[in-house]
């Protein structure tokens, strides 16, 4: 055995083991020039052992994927076409179709060999055959290509008629007059049913006519079906293409959500809304095309793909193509590409990038996975941090800046700059946190690192620019940092800030004019440019002190080696310091350099991008590619969808959905109109469920038909309620042993003491609690007006100690009570609400009498109108905030509805219809108000959950016949809960939220709120708060909790002569800024 391991050859570089080192010339000396190159493999070649030629094969095209040159083989190759061996041939076949166009003259030997393997019984050698056919660029052998083609578009095999598919192209790039009889020949391609064919069918299509979309109307249907079948390959080609064809066939979805964005708001003019109201009757509802939603249907499943390219096409596809309510599905897949390669994350990042512009909403839930790992290279840092920055909301903004502030201390310069360019443009875009940013950003101007304070220095002079007034002490601190910031780009922009805004800085500019004088040789060259036009400008705002200094800074560079300050210097010589002749344009010297400049504008880099698809190589490199096809317009008016009629196969055929909404409609009929509320309540839950289960099945319906499901869904939850129903009684009828007439369990339909009861001051819960017991136990007598009674006599002996009772608060028809009988009036919150169960002693009441501590006032809430007696066509809709805690739930804002008919005729079941909520929103219905008489009035309670944002919470109102889009905006003050705490807690958490949580400013009092009472008053009218008592008289303090996340207010407000100092901490940042505002603009109003 070990002779025989002895004497084996070792394996050869080729790859092959059978190779003899001696014998090849590539192993055995590199350096000798006497061989015959590739000798041996020519001699297995022509060989008459098929395994020789088989191993030589081998060996070459394994040459050939390692990238050796092995061109030089090609005629002792193609001799071998001829040889029966299947292996050996394949082998032949592939090595031909990589040198077929080097060695053209060659493979035209060989073409009648080509051509008879082309009626070959084997399809892998006819489909190889035609490759190599196609592979030889010579524009003679066109038509025997062409007749190839065709005869292998009606061949058997699948695989042969994708081959011919690949061809097409390849026979239209070498002679393009045979284009008329190619498209004959894809038209027929496109008529396959094979999944392997269609792929390669419209790639075909797309190169050589992607302007015949005739083509497609036949095959668009089978196209969408066969979708999901295809290679990934052939998935992303077919939906690029569809995309295109939607965009020329359909009219665009959010045609009439652009409209209502754009159109003015005039409510008060009669006359605009009587021309609104024909506009909308001319113009027809949108429908979707059923077509359309076929696409959108049997494109979703591929986000779930293992490609990354046919997520990306079908996510472009959704951008492009489907409703703005739809195209939320695609973030979730395109989220999860982010765990892939980075380069797969470089180009959905970018696509992102764009998409985050204008549809914010899409990825807010998935912040998080853009926040940047250190591991991250800079590349996808820096668009990771562009799609925070188009992320930012008010709603997120204190955590966006949060993860912004970490990523200025990176050692990486490029993305801590990038980072710095971010948060400024987050302040400008966002109003309420500009002041916090410039604040932190003065900060980063004392770092040890250069290009950090540079950065800084150029972010604070672009915010400034929008508001300079307000923001003197700045530019005053920036002046002096002239001296210790080095980097050229951060010199130059304060010193044109000084140069701008010189009158608000009219001592210090002069001086820093000076001390750059000294320093003007050795600055860099766009310092120097700024310290000319500084010059220019203190000359013309403050000549007596500055006229000399400008002479010698224009001195100095009248001589400077660079040409662009030499011109600058006669430029502005002339105009500043004329001589005898003045120049004409001298005069206007003042108005030319001190001009208002308009402020710049902080956008995405990715804003231009939206020109091009998405997905393609030219959005990535934001340049028109070779190419690239541009994605058409909408059509105005949908054309003639009857031309997809042609070829619709049964199978995709649903007869039965519209007899189960027949059967469905009927039985909604003969079911009664009326029933009592609590059953109600029970149905329209049950109805919710199943809309929420209809409606993922049955996507491809249009909107019109899913409002009709649900409406109809809801009779079949009543069925089955009433199956339930009387299943309950017959399992109650076998346990007792009764019949089941005599042990009928009590329903509320079947109760009239219910109606009774609903109007007394109990709470309803109480109530269904007890006929819950009673239910259960149907042997005795339901006795449900005694409770209550009783239930009331101990209710009112703990009135006297409850500040805000829910009994109290609400009266029978849910409307708002006050124990001061005032309707509407509230009483604030005070610290005497918590103590006035508590026993103190005379010493603790001596203590506290000393403190600042001022009794509860009466605080008229305000109220805001929500329809008013034209828009709401007779009904009137105002709303106030309550300040009582939500029975539904304790992170929900309790609103007061007061509704009035102004018609002539009742108006009847007023309710809440749909609701367009932000994500983190929720509201919770007020019960339907059946019939609303000729002026008469009602109120209703409902609540909020504004998950502590200031954005709208819209839904519609409906009526019977009508429905109004509406939307309530809480103020920062009603997002809040009072919250307990002593003065020495208040004091501690008020430290921990200083910094960028802190607001705080001087306010001048008039003379009527200079009191203590008057103070208390306007800060309770603004917000919902309680007072803290303070050892100070002078120092009032307030506390709350936000309601949705119970995140820590507080107010403190510091009363010297004739002004006070209001203080505002809050995590919340937006929230923490519009208190402070609020509080402002109150205390200032006379």
């Amino acid at each position: 055995m070990s002779g025989g391991y002895a004497n084996e050859k070792p394996p050869s570089s080729t790859g092959s083991a059978e190779g003899d080192l001696t014998a090849d010339p590539a192993s055995s000396g590199f350096f000798n020039t006497d061989f015959k190159r590739h000798e041996d493999l020519k001699t297995m070649l022509d060989s008459n052992r098929d395994n020789q030629k088989l191993e030589a094969m081998k060996r070459i095209v394994g040459m050939v994927a390692k990238g050796k040159d092995a061109s030089d083989l090609f005629p002792a190759v193609v001799k071998n076409v001829v040889c029966k061996n299947l292996e050996v041939k394949k082998l032949v076949y592939v090595y031909l179709t990589r040198y077929a166009e080097e060695q053209q003259d060659l493979a035209l030997l060989s073409i009648s060999t080509f051509q008879r393997a082309l009626k070959d019984p084997n399809q892998l050698i006819r489909a190889s055959a035609l490759r190599v056919l196609s592979s030889i660029r010579v524009p003679m052998i066109s038509p025997i290509m062409m007749l190839a083609i065709k005869e292998a578009v009606n061949d058997m095999s699948p695989y042969v008629r994708k081959t011919a598919a690949h061809g097409i192209p390849k026979l239209y790039s070498l002679d393009p007059e045979n284009k008329e009889q190619l498209v004959e020949v894809i038209e027929k391609l496109l008529a396959d049913k094979t999944t392997l064919v269609a792929g390669s069918a419209i790639q075909a299509f797309e190169e050589v006519c992607p302007e015949r979309i005739d083509l497609i109307h036949k095959n668009y249907r089978k196209l969408c079906n066969l979708l999901v079948d295809v290679e990934e390959w052939g998935q992303v080609v077919i939906v690029n293409m569809l995309t295109r064809y939607a965009r020329t066939q359909f009219i665009n979805p959010n045609k009439t959500d652009s409209s209502k964005e754009n159109k003015s708001f005039y409510e008060d003019s009669e006359k605009e809304e009587e021309e609104e109201e024909e506009r909308e009757k001319k113009e027809p509802t949108y429908v979707m095309d059923t077509d359309h939603r076929l696409l959108l249907r049997q494109a979703k499943p591929l986000l779930n793909s293992r490609n990354s390219a046919v997520v990306m096409s079908v996510a472009q596809l959704y951008y492009h193509c489907a409703p703005k309510a739809e195209v939320g599905v695609v973030a979730k897949s395109l989220i999860r590409l982010l765990r892939s390669h980075k380069e797969v994350q470089y180009i959905v990042l970018s696509n992102i990038a764009t998409m985050s512009i204008d549809r914010k909403g899409m990825f807010e839930p998935f912040l998080k996975s853009f926040y940047i790992r250190s591991s991250d290279p800079t590349h996808i840092k820096l668009l990771k941090l562009e799609i925070l920055t188009n992320l930012a909301t008010e709603t997120n903004i204190s955590t966006i800046l949060r993860e912004l502030q970490t990523y200025v201390t990176s050692n990486d310069k490029e993305f801590a700059a990038a980072t710095i360019q971010a948060i400024g443009r987050c302040a400008s875009n966002i109003a309420e946190i500009t002041d916090t940013c410039l604040n932190g950003l003065v900060h980063l101007m004392s770092n040890r690192d250069e290009s950090v304070v540079a950065e800084s220095v150029v972010v604070i002079k672009k915010l400034l620019q929008m508001q300079p007034s307000e923001h003197k002490d700045i530019i005053k601190h920036m002046a002096k940092m002239v001296d210790t910031i080095t980097v050229p780009m951060a010199r130059a922009s304060i010193l044109w800030l000084i140069g701008e805004y010189s009158e608000r800085v009219p001592k210090i500019a002069p001086d820093v004019l000076r001390k750059m004088a000294k320093t003007f040789i050795n600055e860099e060259d766009i310092v120097k440019l700024q310290i000319i036009n500084l010059a220019a400008k203190l000359c013309i705002t403050n000549p007596k002190q500055t006229k000399l200094l400008c002479q010698y800074v224009f001195n100095l560079a009248k001589y400077d080696q660079n040409y662009d300050i030499r011109d600058r210097c006669r430029f502005l010589r002339q105009m500043i310091l004329p001589g005898e002749k003045p120049s004409a344009l001298a005069k206007y010297a003042k108005k030319i350099f001190l001009a208002t400049k308009p402020a710049p504008v902080l956008e995405s880099k990715f804003k231009d991008r939206e020109q091009f698809q998405l997905g393609t190589l030219s959005h990535i490199l934001n340049t028109r590619a070779t190419g690239y096809q541009e994605l058409p317009d909408w059509p105005e008016v949908a054309p003639d969808s009857s031309v997809r009629n042609m070829e619709l196969p049964s199978l995709f055929d649903e007869p039965s959905k519209p007899k189960v909404r027949d059967r469905k409609k009927v039985v909604k009929k003969e079911k009664s109109f009326y029933s009592d509320e609590s059953s109600s309540v029970d149905e329209t839950e049950s109805s919710e469920d199943e809309d929420s289960d209809e409606e993922s099945d049955d996507e491809a319906e249009s909107d019109n038909e899913e409002v009709d499901e649900s409406s109809d869904e809801k009779s079949s939850s009543e069925e089955e309620s009433e199956e339930e129903d009387s299943d309950l009684d017959e399992k109650l009828a076998k346990f007792t042993g009764k019949k089941k007439e005599e042990v009928k369990v009590k329903r509320p339909v079947e109760s009239d003491e219910s109606l009774d009861e609903d109007s007394d001051d109990e709470d309803s819960s109480v109530e269904d609690s007890d006929e819950s017991e009673e239910e259960v136990k149907p042997k005795y007598k339901p006795q449900p007006k005694k409770q209550p009674k009783t239930k009331e006599k101990e209710i009112s002996k703990k009135k006297e100690d409850l500040l805000l009772d829910l009994d109290d608060a609400f009266g029978p028809n849910g409307a708002l009570t006050s124990s001061t009988g005032t309707p509407g009036d509230m009483l604030t919150p005070s610290m005497a609400g918590s103590l006035s169960n508590m026993s103190i002693s005379d010493k603790g009441m001596s203590a506290t009498s000393s403190m600042s501590f001022v009794q509860p006032t009466q605080i008229v809430p305000k109220t805001y109108e929500l329809l008013n007696k034209i828009s709401g066509n007779g009904l009137c809709v105002s709303y106030k905030f309550t300040r009582t805690i939500s029975v539904f739930s304790p992170k929900m804002v309790s609103i007061e509805l007061m509704f009035t008919n102004n018609k002539d005729d009742a108006i009847s079941a007023i309710k809440i219809g749909d609701k367009k909520l932000q994500p983190g929103m929720e509201i919770q219905d007020f019960p339907e108000i059946d019939s609303l008489g000729n002026g008469a009035t009602t109120t209703a309670v409902f609540s909020i959950n504004f998950n502590d944002t200031t954005q709208p919470a819209k839904f519609d109102l409906c009526t019977m016949d009508q429905k109004f889009n509406v939307s309530i905006t809480a103020p920062v003050g009603e997002l809040l809960q009072p919250h307990t705490m002593s003065e020495g807690e208040f004091t501690s958490q008020q430290g921990k939220l200083g910094g960028m949580n802190e607001n705080s400013g001087m306010v001048k009092l008039p003379e009527n709120k200079r009191d203590s009472t008057s103070i208390c008053k306007c800060v309770h009218t603004v917000a919902n708060v309680i007072q803290i008592p303070s050892q100070s008289t002078q120092l009032f303090q307030f506390a709350a909790q936000t309601v949705a996340t119970n995140t820590l207010t507080l107010i403190s407000i510091k009363k010297t002569d004739d002004s006070a100092k209001v203080t505002v901490n809050c995590e919340k940042m937006v929230i923490g800024s519009m208190l402070f505002k609020d509080l402002k603009s109150i205390f200032v109003k006379e």
